[in-house]
């Protein structure tokens, strides 16, 4: 069974960080691509970051020099870090194994202006 376990999300101020966890069980976690999703209320989830197992990244362009995703394979666990968060950055965010069915039940990210 595949379980992702999201943490770190809390309330921040603009300009603060926070660095997101996803634990994921069931799987071969170095044979798969993870990725970051997001969703802020009264919008469609959208894809944040992506790392392959070989550790290759893309970001989406609103993150892009603020946001870091890496993985540690030895813990089975991919990080978001992000700095210089913005109001606009308020979502719950979610991990995803790339390409199959599996997602974390998320963790919210609150950024006060």
């Amino acid at each position: 069974q595949v379980q992702l376990v999201e943490s770190g999300g809390g309330l921040v101020q603009a300009g603060g960080s926070l660095r997101l966890s996803c634990a994921a069980s069931g799987i071969i976690f170095s044979n798969n691509a993870m990725a970051w999703y997001r969703q802020a209320p009264g919008k469609q989830r959208e894809l944040v970051a992506q790392i392959t197992s070989g550790g290759s990244t893309n970001y989406v362009d609103s993150v892009k020099g603020r946001f870091t995703i890496s993985r540690d394979n030895a813990k089975n666990t991919v990080y978001l870090q992000m700095n210089s968060l913005k109001p606009e950055d308020t979502a719950a965010y979610y991990c995803r194994v790339v390409g199959r069915p599996f997602w974390g039940k998320g963790t919210l990210v609150t950024v006060s202006s």
